[in-house]
């Protein structure tokens, strides 16, 4: 395997951050934390931002080149709790960029079916027993309009290694679908 390591900028290295936040949904919460990005000289990578029940969360990458930058950030931070009643957690990254020789395939898996608990861990665990990494993972628990039953989604995107085909997941997930009473569909 092939790793690509930290960025330099002349004698700076970039350094990375995972960045967690979240506060009562109103407007503004996207702008205040970019601002504080922003006014910091840090780039967003990558981000993930969305409503769960009455808060707004955001799960950000960012980097930055500045010496003393998870110092201003943390106060930066701090400074939005106080004053805003935003949530924010930072954390640096050893970062480091795999690059896989195998010609890993991608698929989508679809989970669809009446609200219990368990069903993110019964099939996360089947992955794994498997080797099949979740690359994203997005559920949504809604109400039926014409009964009003509890159904839950999930859309999972993974990569699978190179000893498992399509077909075979399909055939993993036959069983645990009648288990658990939920339609699963792989693309």
């Amino acid at each position: 395997m092939n790793s690509v390591h930290l960025k330099k900028r002349g004698d700076i290295v970039e350094k990375k951050f995972i960045m967690t936040a979240f506060g009562k949904d109103r407007p503004g919460i996207v702008a205040q934390i970019a601002q504080i990005i922003f006014e910091n000289k840090c780039n967003l990578e990558d981000s993930n931002m969305g409503r769960l029940a009455d808060e707004f969360t955001l799960i950000l990458l960012l980097s930055g080149q500045s010496d003393d930058i998870q110092e201003k950030l943390s106060k930066d931070c701090k400074r939005l709790e106080r004053e805003r009643d935003i949530f924010v957690f930072i954390r640096p990254l050893d970062y480091s960029i795999t690059v896989s020789k195998n010609n890993n395939s991608f698929c989508t898996i679809e989970v669809e079916g009446i609200d219990q608990t368990g069903i993110v861990y019964k099939i996360s665990s089947l992955l794994a027993e498997h080797g099949i990494n979740i690359e994203t993972l997005k559920s949504q628990k809604k109400f039926s309009p014409n009964s009003g039953t509890a159904l839950y989604s999930m859309v999972i995107k993974v990569s699978m290694p190179e000893n498992i085909s399509i077909d075979e997941l399909d055939g993993k997930f036959e069983d645990l679908s009648e288990e658990i009473n939920v339609d699963i569909t792989i693309k």
